[in-house]
């Protein structure tokens, strides 16, 4: 049974409010998959925190031009196409890679994925996967930033300690 207009307004709609909120968009190729595949990928990214959803193209194309800044994904519109919208950029490509791994006879593929303005085509995907979240970024800059500070610390609580190796550590 057709859609009707309303409906396909309001899908339109639901994508255009999914890409405001989504850091990354991937749109992958499900071609050949089975239900059961589906079904596991779907959990996947349900676990990961990604929406995964079976878009028609013509409506997709709709909620990118509405949506605005999406133009690079537009010729990707072709074939099958489901689209993964990820709060987290990388989460969506660890996912992809890690299904395509498990099921070797899956035909999953990743056609193009929208991250921070750029788009990466499907082969892309290994550099997409070994994105740092942000809370591993962060940990990491915080890391660097206290390194210095627990060497003077740890020097100057050093029984030994003297004025010499204290401002040792402090200019190291």
């Amino acid at each position: 049974m057709p859609l009707t207009k309303a409906e396909k307004a309001l899908q339109i709609a639901e994508v255009v409010d999914q890409l405001d909120q989504a850091e990354a968009v991937y749109l992958t190729d499900y071609k050949g998959l089975k239900v059961g595949q589906v079904e596991d990928l779907r959990d996947r990214f349900r676990a990961s925190g990604v929406r995964y959803r079976v878009v028609k193209n013509t409506l997709l194309k709709r909620a990118l031009e509405q949506a605005g800044g999406y133009d690079g994904l537009l010729e990707y519109l072709h074939g099958p196409t489901a689209a993964a919208f990820s709060g987290e950029p990388a989460s969506a490509a660890r996912v992809i890679k890690e299904f395509v791994k498990a099921n070797s006879s899956a035909s999953l593929a990743l056609k193009a994925a929208f991250v921070d303005g750029a788009v990466y085509s499907g082969e892309e995907i290994d550099t997409l996967a070994s994105l740092k979240s942000r809370d591993e970024m962060l940990g990491d800059i915080a890391g660097q930033l206290l390194s210095p500070i627990s060497n003077v610390v740890g020097a100057v609580q050093n029984p030994g300690a003297t004025l010499a190796s204290i401002l040792v550590a402090m200019q190291d």
